[in-house]
């Protein structure tokens, strides 16, 4: 993936060098539930940010467009990505595509995602916005859908969409991958198998804002007002860094 990683190396120049232009400040969520649950993974996002640019605050602009269940393909996005639609006055930066944690699981919706991602892009190219994609990560038991090895099948078809269409692939599943590996009982899932706990979520976050800030999270103070231990934050800010560095390798 290094020609992905050579996309940011401006918001890596960036921010080594404490510099306030930022390329990323108004930047679009899309997707589903596994986005707004935990008190929604922009928040996350927006609050690590200004915890590093804390001049910006008053700049960021994180929003959040998400349907239960929905599939990449079920969004307007003619709609969200005219800014001013949702009360966004500049076009976004960036918007980030969550595809339906299915989506990989079939050759049909295989393909449609594909084009999905095709047209998005084609959208925001008009509207002045980059595209990125959200990989999401795998099932975990008791979820029926549950199989090894689901990551594979997840990961290939991000990682074939980002290549083909040369957009950032913004690695949160092999992160999840990653931490289970590491720390087996570390709960990154929901009961049910699907969603995101809070450390999930947390982790996500960290995911989002190492890629899109050209920053690592390990040493950010944030911990959703305590409710997440120091020994998890570190743990997690730690797999969250070796993952981007790994992905974008």
């Amino acid at each position: 993936m290094k020609k992905i990683s050579l996309i940011f190396l401006i918001s890596l120049n960036l921010a080594a060098s404490y510099e306030i232009d930022l390329p990323y400040k108004r930047v679009l969520f899309v997707g589903n539930s596994y986005l707004y649950y935990n008190n929604s993974l922009h928040n996350h996002v927006k609050r690590m940010a200004i915890e590093r640019f804390p001049s910006m605050e008053k700049e960021f602009i994180y929003k959040s467009s998400t349907i239960g269940g929905a599939r990449s393909w079920h969004h307007n996005f003619d709609h969200l990505l005219n800014s001013k639609n949702i009360g966004v006055k500049e076009s976004f930066d960036l918007i980030i595509l969550q595809g339906g944690s299915a989506e990989p699981l079939s050759e049909k919706s295989r393909t449609k995602f594909m084009n999905t991602v095709k047209q998005v892009k084609g959208i925001a190219k008009k509207n002045g916005t980059r595209l990125a994609l959200y990989m999401t990560h795998a099932y975990v038991p008791p979820d029926e859908r549950f199989k090894i090895n689901m990551i594979n099948d997840i990961s290939s078809l991000y990682i074939e969409a980002g290549k083909k269409n040369d957009l950032v692939v913004i690695p949160v599943g092999i992160g999840f991958k990653n931490a289970y590996e590491s720390k087996p009982n570390i709960k990154l899932h929901n009961i049910d198998g699907t969603h995101p706990s809070l450390l999930g979520t947390y982790l996500a976050a960290c995911i989002v804002y190492g890629v899109l800030y050209g920053e690592s999270p390990v040493g950010l103070e944030y911990n959703y007002y305590g409710k997440i231990s120091d020994q998890d934050k570190i743990f997690i800010q730690k797999i969250a860094q070796s993952t981007i560095e790994d992905f974008l390798d």
